[in-house]
C-alpha cells in the first residue's frame, strides 16, 4: 500500500493538521488541512488507484469489481485506521477515493474561541451545557468539522470527569478522542452483524453516565434517543444537516427508519441543544459556529 501511494501521500498520514486525502477522477490527489483548506498534492495514475482499491478490498476481506464497485471501511493500523471510501467505474469515470484521517491534535473550546470559530458567549453556553449534563447534537454539512467540534466538547468532558463518570463511545470508525479516566470505546462490525443499534442496547449494560456517538445515520437514532432519555444525560452525537431545524427533522426521519411513527415528542425530551457548524470562507479558520440553540424544557 505504501509503495502504491508513494512518499508524498504517505507523509500526509503523519501530518497532524491533515484532515482528508481525496483522489478525483482526473487523477489529482487533494489534501485538506486545518486552517489551510484544500490544496493539490500530486497525481495518481488510474491503474495505481485501481491497485490500491484492490488491496483495500483484500484487507477488508472482500473484492472490488464491476459487480461490487465500492470499497469502504477502516484502513490498516499503519495508516492510523483512517476511514476509507472508494469506488471504480462505472460509478465514476476513473477510480476515486476519499480518506478521512483521525484526529491527532485535539482542539479545545478555547482554541475554537481563539481562532474565531465560536464567540465567547457561544463558548460559555457550550461549557454550561456540558457541565449541566445536557444532550448536545452537533449538526453540519459534509466536511464542516462536526467530529472535530465533538472532540472539543469531549475534551471539556474529560477535564471535568473523574472515575465516577463513565463515558461510553460508539462509532463506525474510531474518530472520537476522549481522555476521561473512565472511558469505553466500541466499534460497529457490520460483517459480524454488530450495528450501532445493537451497540447502543449493549451500552446500557455498561453503566454509562454519558453516551457519545460518532455519527447518527440510520434507525439507530431511535436507540440513541431512548438511551439519552432513560437516565443517561450529557451525551454527544453528530448529524448531517444544513441547519438546526433540518437536523431535528432528519433525526425524526432516521427514527422512522426503525419502523416507528414520528418521534417528535421523544426528540423534544432527549435533545437539549443543537450546535450548527458550517464552512465559511470569510472566517480565518474557514469555519464558524452559526447557531447554538438550547431548548427550554420548562424546568
Amino acid at each position: 500500500m505504501r509503495r502504491i501511494l508513494g512518499e508524498p501521500i504517505c507523509a500526509v498520514f503523519e501530518d497532524p493538521q491533515a484532515v482528508e486525502i481525496m483522489l478525483n477522477d482526473d487523477g489529482r490527489v487533494l489534501v485538506e488541512r486545518h486552517g489551510e483548506g484544500i490544496t493539490e498534492l500530486t497525481m495518481m495514475p488510474p491503474q495505481k488507484a485501481l491497485n490500491f482499491l484492490a488491496l483495500m478490498a483484500d484487507y477488508r476481506q472482500t473484492v472490488v469489481g464491476r459487480e461490487r464497485p465500492v470499497v469502504e471501511g477502516a484502513m490498516p493500523p499503519e495508516f492510523r485506521r483512517s476511514r476509507f471510501a472508494g469506488c471504480i467505474p462505472p460509478l465514476t469515470p476513473m477510480p476515486t477515493f476519499s480518506i478521512r484521517l483521525p484526529t491527532t491534535k485535539i482542539f479545545s473550546l478555547d482554541d475554537y474561541e481563539r481562532v474565531g470559530i465560536l464567540t465567547s458567549e457561544q463558548k460559555a453556553r457550550l461549557v454550561a451545557a456540558i457541565e449541566q449534563r445536557r444532550n448536545i447534537l452537533v449538526s453540519g454539512g459534509t466536511g464542516s468539522g462536526k467530529t472535530t467540534l465533538l472532540n472539543a466538547l469531549s475534551d471539556h468532558i474529560a477535564r471535568i470527569s473523574g472515575l465516577d463518570q463513565r463515558v461510553v463511545i460508539i462509532e463506525d470508525t474510531r474518530e472520537i478522542v476522549c481522555q476521561a479516566p473512565n472511558t469505553v470505546q466500541m466499534l460497529t462490525d457490520l460483517d459480524a452483524g454488530i450495528d450501532m443499534t445493537r451497540l447502543l442496547k449493549l451500552t446500557l449494560r455498561y453503566r454509562p453516565d454519558r453516551i457519545l456517538v460518532g455519527e447518527v445515520r440510520d434507525g439507530a437514532a431511535l436507540a440513541l434517543l431512548k438511551a439519552w432519555n432513560t437516565g443517561h444525560p450529557g451525551g454527544l452525537a453528530t448529524l448531517h444537516a444544513n441547519n438546526p431545524e433540518a437536523a431535528l427533522i432528519r433525526l425524526d426521519q432516521l427514527c422512522q427508519e426503525a419502523g416507528v411513527p414520528s418521534q417528535q415528542e421523544l426528540i423534544r425530551e432527549a435533545v437539549d441543544m443543537v450546535v450548527q457548524i458550517e464552512r465559511d470562507s470569510k472566517c480565518p479558520a474557514g469555519r464558524r459556529i452559526s447557531h447554538v440553540i438550547q431548548f427550554d424544557k420548562g424546568e
